[in-house]
This record gives C-alpha cells, sequence and structure tokens, in this order.
C-alpha cells in the first residue's frame, strides 16, 4: 500500500538517479502523488501532481527549445517545432521515467497500483513533467535545465537531422499507391489541451492499415502518423 506521508517515503535512491538532492522534500512527494492517489483520502487538501505536471510541460518546453537553438541555429521556427514535438512526446518522457526508476515511488490509488499503473506510459510522463516542475521550484530553472540536458543529451546527440525533416507523408503516399492503388486518408480525432499549447491526434487509414500520429499541429500529427503507417507496411512486408 502507498503511503501519504512523506516521512515515511525514502527518495534517497531517487534523488540520485534524479542528480538532484531536493531542499524541500515535500515537492519531491507533491511530484510524485497521483490524482488516483489523493481520490482515495480522507484529507481533501493533499495536493495531486495535476499543477506540477502543467508547470514542468513549460519548463521543458523552454529547455528543449533553448537546446534546440543552440544545436541547429539555422532551422526555421516550424523545423525547430517538429523536432521538439518529435523528442518532447509521452513516450520518450515515459522511457526517461523508467531510466531514472520513477514507477515504483509514485503514490497511485489502489485501483491503479493493481493495474500496472506504475508502468501506463500516461501516468510516468506525466510525473516525469511534475518532477521537472518540482526541480525548478525547489532550486531554480538551472537546475531544472540541468536535468533535461542530462537526459536529453544522448537523444539530441543521436538524433538524425534529416529524420525530423523526411516527409513521411509523400513516401507513404508514393509506396500505397505503387503497390496499393490507394490513397492514405486523415482525420483528426482528439484535440487535448488549451487553445494556446493543443496537441492533436490524427488517424491514418490506407490499405487495411490503421496508424495514429500527435503533434503539435495538424501536419505534424499527419507526418507522424504517416511514419507510423510506413513503420507497420514494413513489418508486414
Amino acid at each position: 500500500m502507498d503511503d501519504p506521508t512523506p516521512e515515511n517515503a525514502t527518495h534517497e535512491k531517487l534523488e540520485r538517479a534524479l542528480g538532484y538532492r531536493f531542499n524541500m522534500a515535500e515537492q519531491l512527494t507533491d511530484a510524485l502523488r497521483h490524482s488516483s492517489f489523493v481520490n482515495e483520502q480522507p484529507q481533501t487538501s493533499i495536493p495531486s501532481n495535476e499543477r506540477l505536471e502543467f508547470l514542468g510541460d513549460a519548463v521543458l518546453n523552454l529547455a528543449i527549445s533553448h537546446l534546440l537553438m543552440e544545436r541547429y541555429p539555422d532551422l526555421t521556427e516550424g523545423e525547430l517545432s517538429r523536432i521538439r514535438a518529435q523528442l518532447v512526446n509521452e513516450t520518450e518522457l515515459a522511457a526517461i521515467a523508467r531510466e531514472i526508476g520513477l514507477g515504483p515511488h509514485l503514490l497511485l490509488g489502489k485501483g491503479e497500483a493493481l493495474t500496472d499503473g506504475r508502468e501506463k506510459n500516461s501516468i510516468l510522463a506525466d510525473a516525469t513533467e511534475a518532477v521537472i516542475a518540482a526541480i525548478y521550484v525547489d532550486g531554480g530553472f538551472d537546475a531544472a535545465f540541468e536535468f533535461v540536458e542530462n537526459r536529453f543529451r544522448e537523444r539530441l546527440r543521436s538524433s538524425n537531422r534529416s529524420r525530423y525533416e523526411t516527409d513521411y507523408k509523400s513516401m507513404l503516399q508514393e509506396r500505397v499507391q505503387s503497390i496499393h492503388h490507394d490513397v492514405p486518408r486523415y482525420e483528426v480525432v482528439d484535440e487535448i489541451g488549451p487553445d494556446h499549447d493543443k496537441t492533436f491526434k490524427v488517424q491514418m487509414t490506407v490499405a487495411g492499415i490503421n496508424a495514429e500520429g500527435n503533434g503539435k499541429s495538424k501536419k505534424m500529427a499527419e507526418q507522424e502518423a504517416a511514419r507510423a503507417g510506413l513503420e507497420l507496411l514494413d513489418r508486414s512486408a
């Protein structure tokens, strides 16, 4: 059973993995507290990590934007946005959570804990953003930036610029037209977030294949859906 009291939860191992020692231990505890846990507590004043998640998203995007501006001084705003969206997404943030062993430290409700909530990408990704915000609140932007830079250094280093400039939609269309004589269809199936920071989810269907993609614009989401579609075609070849 998850324990709500920070004094009973040892975060030393997690802090070593984060590379940051908190001045206020409760900041880290707040970042680990999922809403499902809060809903089961009699004390209604206990906060979940949702507000920190909101702040962490902004801090993360600022830090990644800074790193990309330095790495790619000649790219346009649109190209930089595309790379950032490729780097900062649920899958990558969940992978970071697993690298630092975040799952075992999460405070979850009984239902989430019993249904492998510690392995759900959505919960892990949100908690990663909340932890970034907790570091920011506790130690300032420099501390949060250092954490982000350390975690994304290899991802940036191994990234191939041409990967982000590839027109997956054109590649997919040429391939399915020549083999299946079909044309991909794209449909926006969901819009997440406020108007100023919306994420689009697009579904692509062609030749019996369905694939989804997320992006900060409809075009970026379509490119991601096309890329996923190409991967599915490769697997079925």
